[in-house]
């Protein structure tokens, strides 16, 4: 039975994930960027640039 439950729980996290990032993907790139309350339009392009090049 705790298997059972644990599994659940597993697959409804994994869904509800999967959910999620398909639902920011839709909203588009800024949209969806951390700092799109404070963006001044350019700063995604810069933020995601300087995280690209630290990779």
């Amino acid at each position: 039975m705790m298997n059972i439950v644990l599994g659940a729980l597993i697959f409804g996290y994994a869904a509800y994930s999967v959910w999620k990032f398909v639902q920011r993907s839709k909203q588009g790139k800024c949209a969806a960027c951390a700092l799109n309350k404070a963006c001044a339009g350019s700063t995604c392009n810069v933020v995601e640039a300087k995280q690209t090049k630290q990779a």
